[in-house]
Order: C-alpha cells, then sequence, then structure tokens
C-alpha cells in the first residue's frame, strides 16, 4: 500500500474531536458544569417554579444505570464463560492459584468491610430521599443461601439479577465446556471451535456495547450533580469526601497485606517489588484497565522482579481473569457507605451475601475500564439495596476506579511471587 492510500484509510481516520477527549477529563468538565448549573437553580433552597426542570436533570443518569443493569448479567456470564474456555489453567499450579486468588479476594472485601463499619463514612452527610426505602431484614441463613444458590430456571438469573445463581450456572456450563474442548483436543478434533468463536464474539460484543454506556457517562454525573446541589446544596458530598479517604485506606491496609505476603511467601523482599512493579501500577492507574497493563505487568515480573516466567504467567496472564481484589473491596464498602447514607444499616447476615456476592462478581468482572460499575448493580440488588444511588458514586468512580485497578495488578503480581515460591530462579532457568 502507497504513503498516500495509508493516510486516507479508514483506520487512520482521525476520530471527531469530543472523542479524543479522555474520559476523566469530560467526567471533570461534568462536575465543574453540573456545580455551576446548581448553583444557578438555588444550591439547597431552589425556585418551585424550577422542580420539574431540577428533577428532569437526572433522568440521564436513571438511563445510564438502567444500561448497565441491564449488561450486569451478560457480561458477568459471557465474561466467566470465555475466560474458562480461552484460559490454560495446569493442574497443580491452578488449584494452588485458585486458593490464592479466592484467600486475597476475601480478605480484599472484609478489609473494606472493617473500614467501612469503622469510620462509616455514610453517617459524615445525608441524603434527603423522596422515598422512603426498606431494606429487608435477614437473618445469617447459610442453607438458605446454599439452597437460593440453585436457580429455579436457567434463564431466571438474567431476569432477577441474581450473581449467585448466575455464577453457578456460568461456571456449570463452562467447566463442562472446558471439559469437552479438552476431550476434542485429545481427539485431535475441533469441534468446539465454533461455540468458542460464538463466546468470544458474544463477549466483545457485550463489551462494546458497556463502551457505548459508559461514554455517557460524564451526561449521567451532570445530571446527577446538576440535580443534587440545586436540592441539597452541598452537604451530600461531604459523606462523599469521607467514603474516598475510606477507600483509599482500605486499600492501603491491602496493598500493606500484599507485601506482608510477599515478605513470608516468596523469595522477593517488598522494596524489589514495590520498585520492579511501578511500570506496571503506573500503567494500572493511568489506563484503569487491568488488561492493558497485562503486558506490562508479565514483562516486568520476570525483567525487573526477576520472577520465572511460568510464574509470571499464571499470575499475571491467568491470574488476572480471575483476580480484582480492588474492585470486590470497592464494591462492598459501596454497599455498606450507601446503607449508611439512607439510614438502613445491613445487618451481619446480609453483610455476609455482600461478601459472597462481591466474590462471585469480581470473577466475572472484565478487566476493562468502569467493569465494577457494572456488577455493583448486582450487589445492591442481593442485599436490596436502591441502585439509584450508585449514581452518586458515579461522581468519584472515574479516580477510585484507577486506585483499585493499580490494586488488582498489585494483586496478579503477589500471587505470581507466592507461586514462585522462596528459591529465587537459577542462573541456568534464566
Amino acid at each position: 500500500m502507497s504513503e498516500t492510500e495509508s493516510t486516507t484509510s479508514p483506520e487512520t481516520k482521525a476520530s471527531p474531536w469530543w472523542q479524543r477527549i479522555p474520559l476523566t477529563l469530560q467526567i471533570l468538565i461534568a462536575l465543574v458544569a453540573a456545580v455551576s448549573v446548581g448553583i444557578a437553580l438555588g444550591a439547597g433552597n431552589p425556585n418551585p417554579s424550577n422542580a420539574t426542570l431540577i428533577n428532569n436533570l437526572a433522568i440521564p443518569a436513571e438511563l445510564v444505570l438502567k444500561a448497565l443493569r441491564a449488561l450486569a448479567t451478560p457480561l458477568i456470564l459471557v465474561a466467566v464463560l470465555h475466560t474458562l474456555m480461552t484460559t490454560n489453567i495446569p493442574g497443580t499450579a491452578g488449584r494452588r492459584l485458585a486458593v490464592l486468588l479466592l484467600t486475597n479476594t476475601t480478605v480484599a472485601i472484609l478489609v473494606g468491610l472493617f473500614v467501612a463499619n469503622v469510620l462509616r463514612p455514610g453517617t459524615w452527610g445525608n441524603v434527603a430521599t423522596s422515598t422512603t426505602t426498606q431494606i429487608t431484614t435477614q437473618s445469617l441463613d447459610p442453607w438458605g443461601i446454599l439452597k437460593d444458590a440453585v436457580p429455579e430456571a436457567v434463564l431466571k438469573p438474567l431476569v432477577d439479577n441474581n450473581v449467585i445463581q448466575l455464577i453457578v450456572i456460568a461456571l456449570s456450563f463452562g467447566i463442562v465446556l472446558r471439559g469437552l474442548k479438552s476431550e476434542q483436543i485429545a481427539q485431535g478434533k475441533k469441534g468446539y471451535q465454533p461455540i468458542e468463536d460464538v463466546i468470544g464474539i458474544l463477549f466483545e460484543a457485550v463489551v462494546r456495547v458497556l463502551n457505548w454506556v459508559i461514554a455517557l457517562v460524564p451526561f449521567a454525573v451532570f445530571g446527577i450533580v446538576a440535580k443534587t446541589v440545586a436540592m441539597q446544596g452541598f452537604t451530600p458530598f461531604k459523606s462523599l469526601g469521607a467514603f474516598i479517604l475510606a477507600v483509599l485506606l482500605a486499600l492501603a491496609l491491602q496493598a500493606c497485606y500484599y507485601l506482608t505476603r510477599v515478605k513470608f511467601g516468596s523469595w522477593v523482599p517488598p522494596l524489589k517489588f514495590l520498585a520492579g512493579g511501578s511500570d506496571a501500577f503506573l500503567t494500572a492507574f493511568s489506563t484503569s484497565s487491568s488488561a492493558a497493563a497485562m503486558p506490562v505487568t508479565f514483562e516486568v515480573l520476570q525483567t525487573k522482579v526477576g520472577l520465572r516466567e511460568s510464574s509470571a504467567a499464571l499470575g499475571a496472564l491467568v491470574g488476572a481473569n480471575f483476580n480484582n481484589d480492588g474492585t470486590a473491596l470497592y464494591e462492598a464498602m459501596s454497599a455498606l457507605y450507601i446503607s449508611q447514607l439512607i439510614g438502613q444499616h445491613l445487618t451481619l447476615g446480609q453483610q455476609l451475601i455482600v461478601i459472597l456476592t462481591s466474590i462471585f462478581a469480581s470473577v466475572g468482572a472484565a478487566n476493562i475500564p468502569n467493569a465494577g460499575l457494572v456488577t455493583m448493580t448486582l450487589v445492591f440488588t442481593s442485599v436490596g439495596l436502591p441502585t439509584q444511588y450508585i449514581a452518586l458514586l458515579v461522581t468519584i468512580d472515574w479516580f477510585l476506579d484507577r486506585c483499585r485497578t493499580a490494586i488488582n495488578v498489585m494483586g496478579d503480581m503477589t500471587v505470581s511471587a507466592l507461586l514462585d515460591g522462596k528459591k529465587p530462579r537459577s542462573v541456568d532457568e534464566a
């Protein structure tokens, strides 16, 4: 192809100017504009004649949340199926990998709930609600949770947004399809390939639709912030500041847990671990995508940290498809924060349901920006929390998403270091 042809091809055609503005900058612009509009409309003391206009400002946020709820179940279903069909997981190492991932995710959720229960950021401000929302009180019933994990019909979890039942179905079909694929490979056949291709196409389609919805997030931020400032002033945002500090503290504690595990469970010195992984952390923070940081993580684990290729691959490439510790921590804290904000505090039984749902939701969360917003709708639904309050979290998610993605990558690196053991690789292995 000539140079002239290449410069005029569709692939190299410049995108519209608004698509070249980073999403983070779009959200910041929306925040500034929303605060200005909210102040102009009354800043907590609105004119009754503007009531209809103020209420209509929240329509974009409501539409975005409806779209996120609609995408949540198919995203988790196809993500789990796609991961199980395409990921190569060795036997013994795979079992150890699963234990490490489950342990790290559980600890992350417990850390998040501990910080949220101690600091109680939702009580630092209040939100006036137009309707009274009551959460059904639930006692701690492990057998009830186990019985509820089995759906009455295959498609029912997709309608009810029941994440535990959805994961049971996804894992069941995923394991069976993976087994059939192994049998076909052993027989030299490729009958599984059309199914794998269909699942891959469905996964890509859901992700693309999700990207369309995420592109509308700045409009949702503008609407919900403008309405909130106009109706209630800046009081509700005081607790959001407290929530940001609480999440950052919880993520820092999770990072300390990782470094402790690395110090006592591997040969890698914690300082070398941090210095060697700095490029991966910065990539994760700047892109807010574990998938984008994956090749960087895999590279630095070998070249700068000094791990074996097999260990680096298991943690950074395989584990990254299942490990979303930062996301699970954030979703659990968000549920507790909103329950505190609206004065409907979660019981011990409900917090256990949050733990289980967050674990399963994090397994199905794709390694793409803002996927946590999608799965958060399922966590809220599991304990009866109103999902419309997620719109408030959208205003700060652009920042916290980057922070928790960096923790996700640190979790991947920790798993790799632990799998590498307590003996560094020899010269022959290098």
